[in-house]
């Protein structure tokens, strides 16, 4: 299936959020999606509003039984994910614990095996 898609063009401002976040309930219902595409290459400079409004996103995308995943962020964007602790699925990246096409594990002579 399908994701479903949404682009986030900023700076968005709080009184956006909730309408933002009825969008993507809405979308999900109409879809069926299992995640949510949105696009945040065009929200600029990335602050705590940007944070909050991925964060409940993400929190309304749960409650409708799917996930969010991002396209495009700036490296700000994913430093300061990082920094507050919150973990997206990102277009083009593996998966978490999956290693990227082409890499393969170097095994150090001695190393027990597991």
């Amino acid at each position: 299936m399908t994701p479903a898609e949404i682009v986030l063009a900023g700076p968005v401002t709080r009184d956006e959020v909730t309408g933002l976040c009825d969008d993507v309930r809405a979308l999900l219902e109409a879809t069926g999606a299992p995640v949510v595409v949105c696009d945040v290459g065009g929200l600029g400079p990335p602050g705590l509003a940007t944070i909050d409004l991925l964060a409940r996103l993400a929190l309304t995308a749960k409650r409708a039984g799917s996930g969010i995943r991002l396209r495009d962020p700036d490296p700000a964007l994913h430093a300061l994910l990082d920094l507050v602790g919150l973990r997206f699925e990102v277009e083009g990246q593996p998966e978490q614990r999956e290693p990227a096409l082409g890499v393969e594990e170097a095994v150090e002579p001695g190393d027990p095996s597991v």
